[in-house]
């Protein structure tokens, strides 16, 4: 099994999250770029402002690697408008795929049309662009059956209005990784999850995001069905180590 291209490897913090300078922060994403090109790794995930930068590098390196990015992230309860305008600016940067942060908050409250036009809207502007979209869910903040009903309602927006064949295209994501915890619970993917959004969003695939740190993990998160794994810690997880990275 090649888990290097089951890896979306990601470094998403600013550089006031890590205590750098910004020219040092843009160190950390390079070497990250470029540890992903080396690695062979499906993918590496940077903020929008770093999508050229990247793009740039693996041109460069005439690699495979794809590069993809966040949207309205890590909250998602901008508007419509402000997430069509992130998803064609990182389109315009070259972005692979664009992960989308759906306004859980909105869904927790009941607003299940407005869930369901950013959806509709969103993917289609992602799909028309040949893009790779996927709808972060952030399990952390969700209970069990509200996992169960917007991994549901996501199916069914895809299904209705799309063509099988987009199906693959389009994912339902774990986490941002972002997310604080009031009793410090993990803020990631758990097998619990993985399983609730594997059983109500096939056929569309499932991302892993948060929380694998290790080969064994990622294995057992592969075996359950997942088709991608976010992690900050990729080159440790097929190295065999284990990490305390919480994304």
């Amino acid at each position: 099994m090649n888990v290097n291209q089951y890896l979306d490897s990601t470094y998403l913090k600013t550089a006031s999250q890590t205590g750098l300078s910004e020219t040092e922060n843009e160190i950390v994403v390079k070497n990250v770029i470029a540890e992903a090109i080396v690695e062979g790794f499906k993918l590496v995930m940077v903020r929008p402002e770093y999508v050229a930068l990247a793009k740039e590098m693996i041109l460069k390196a005439n690699s495979n690697l794809d590069v993809g990015t966040v949207i309205d992230f890590p909250e998602g309860k901008s508007d419509i408008e402000t997430k069509i305008r992130e998803a064609n600016e990182a389109i315009a940067n070259g972005a692979d795929d664009l992960d989308f942060v759906c306004n859980y908050e909105a869904f927790k409250n009941g607003d299940v049309q407005l869930i369901k036009q950013e959806i509709l809207i969103a993917t289609q502007i992602g799909l028309a662009n040949n893009k790779t979209v996927k709808w972060i869910i952030e399990v952390a903040a969700l209970n069990e059956k509200e996992i169960i009903q917007l991994s549901s309602l996501i199916k069914k927006i895809v299904i209705s209005n799309f063509k099988e064949e987009e199906y693959a295209s389009v994912f339902v994501k774990s986490s941002t990784g972002f997310y604080k915890t009031k009793d410090n619970s993990p803020n990631g993917a758990t097998i619990s999850a993985i399983i609730m959004m594997l059983e109500n969003a096939s056929p569309l695939p499932i991302k892993a995001a948060g929380g694998v740190k290790s080969y064994e993990e990622a294995i057992e998160m592969i075996r359950l069905g997942v088709k991608r794994i976010g992690t900050s810690s990729a080159k440790a997880i097929v190295n065999g180590e284990n990490t305390t990275n919480q994304y």
